[in-house]
């Protein structure tokens, strides 16, 4: 697919350097490209395999500018990223990619972009925009996610959170790294320098690094967000075991001036006068009683209990 850089992005059958229509986009399958990278007159021999890309990033080239691109599946996360590579100059930027993310990407910016100053540098704005665009709302649910999880573990109707906040921690460093190379990849633009850009227009790459910096803050702040759950939840354990092992304590404390009762009595002696007076079990019945009723009153003021 081939498009002019209008008001709005005009489709068109091909891309002629020579009458210069304007500033283009090209969008090609990998085998496309190699069939036609010669047409594009940008001195670049770029044969690609584009399952083994594995970041985002961009390379200044002597006439030429060319990167991949290693995108999050935000649907799936635990899905291969999308991946695809660009090349572009001052005429225009291509795009090679096979999973037709990017002309997802450009068919949704026809949709709802109007330009009144179109340039190639208001494009590549828009197109980066569009990769990030619903960022802030996950963003947002896993922090809404976590504060569920933060108020169930306090409340100790959560049994055991570790698998959803690893879940959410390994999405978060995904989306970090994801960032952090954006942020490259911005700057990098915005370095300019083979001056393939207007001066005045290297502002957009700017903007747009302050908001992938601002989304990459939130996600570290995320991920130290399940570090002080996953530490709330040891502590909360820790304590339910505190009171079992006090609840252990004062029935063992309980029972053993019982246990002495028992024992002592036990003893198979020959001259134990208790042995024949008739009250003497109703007496050790009542003794017991009377200890326990003591011992709970004095763990009761300690509150042990």
């Amino acid at each position: 697919m081939y498009y002019y850089i209008k008001n709005t992005l005009e489709s068109a059958d091909g891309i002629d350097l020579r009458r210069n229509k304007g500033q283009f986009i090209a969008v090609l399958t990998s085998d496309e490209w190699l069939e036609s990278r010669d047409n594009f007159d940008m001195g670049i021999e770029m044969d690609l395999d584009l399952s083994s890309i594995d970041s985002t990033k961009a390379e200044v080239n002597y006439d030429s500018l060319t990167g991949t691109f290693s995108v999050p599946n935000r649907e799936n996360p635990s899905a291969p990223n999308i991946t695809f590579a660009f090349a572009l100059d001052e005429k225009g930027i291509v795009f090679i990619d096979d999973s037709g993310f990017a002309l997802d990407i450009i068919e949704s910016i026809i949709r709802s972009k109007k330009w009144t100053k179109p340039s190639l540098e208001r494009f590549i704005y828009d197109f980066l925009e569009q990769i990030i665009s619903g960022d802030q709302i996950i963003l947002e649910k896993y922090d809404k996610e976590l504060d569920e999880l933060e108020s169930s573990i306090l409340k100790g109707s959560e049994d055991n959170p570790s698998h959803r906040v690893s879940r959410i921690r390994s999405d978060l460093r995904d989306l970090r790294i994801h960032y952090e190379q954006l942020i490259d990849l911005g700057q990098e633009l915005e370095e300019n320098e083979n001056n393939f850009f207007k001066k005045d227009n290297v502002r957009y790459f700017h903007l747009f690094t302050q908001r992938i910096e601002r989304l990459h803050d939130i996600t570290a702040s995320l991920r130290e967000y399940t570090m002080q759950i996953r530490e709330l939840y040891q502590s909360q354990l820790e304590v339910k075991q505190n009171r079992i092992m006090t609840l252990l304590t004062v029935i063992t404390s309980i029972f053993m001036p019982l246990t002495l009762i028992a024992g002592w009595y036990g003893m198979n002696f020959k001259y134990m006068p208790e042995l024949e007076f008739k009250i003497s079990y109703p007496v050790v019945i009542v003794v017991s009683i009377v200890i326990v009723i003591i011992s709970l009153i004095f763990f009761k003021k300690k509150k042990w209990l």
